[in-house]
């Protein structure tokens, strides 16, 4: 049976990381009524988490006149809560505008086995997911925080875009050579 994590709304809903760059863990992380619940996905869905939401928010001011104020709270720029216990890793992302409570519903769903490569309703209806409803400041909130936390990683490449290292990278540009 799928457990459902919901939050609606949570007292606090950010991304954040463990570990160093070049090999941080990235989470996602709810809190409300007593409950906290962490789970962990890639960078690069934190990042398209980020402009996703942003692109949700522009979609809902120009067809419903939304207006989306700028965050009201100061700037969460805590670490992670513990205990840091992973529910589970998130393979979907979902998200919607609520018209009747103008909030954005946000799901992470866990990663599962299909039968083919994209998932019925039934499969996804068999995974444990966290959902989250945020108001448009607070979406506002998140996006802000989970694009600083994609950007506090290692620099790119100048040449290729990819992450360097302290001791740079093998450079596809550079033909293999490593670069710097």
């Amino acid at each position: 049976m799928a457990q459902v994590f919901a939050f609606e709304p949570p007292e606090r809903f950010v991304a954040g990381t463990v570990g160093v760059p070049g090999e941080r863990t990235f989470f996602l992380q709810a809190r409300g009524n007593g409950r906290l619940v962490s789970v962990v996905l890639e960078k690069v869905q934190v990042s398209l988490l980020a402009e996703k939401l942003e692109e949700l928010l522009a979609e809902a001011q120009r067809r419903f006149g939304v207006t989306v104020p700028e965050p009201t709270e100061p700037e969460d720029n805590g670490p992670l809560e513990t205990p840091l216990d992973e529910e589970f890793r998130v393979g979907t992302l979902g998200l919607a505008w609520d018209g009747e409570t103008g909030t954005v519903v946000i799901e992470a769903i866990a990663v599962g086995d299909y039968e083919s490569e994209e998932p019925t309703e039934e499969e996804l209806a068999k995974l444990d997911r966290l959902r989250v409803r945020l108001t448009p400041a607070a979406t506002r909130a998140f996006i802000k925080r989970a694009k600083k936390v994609v950007a506090a990683g290692r620099p790119p490449c100048p040449l290729c875009g990819l992450p360097l290292d302290p001791t740079g990278h093998l450079c596809p540009r550079h033909n293999g050579y490593r670069g710097r």
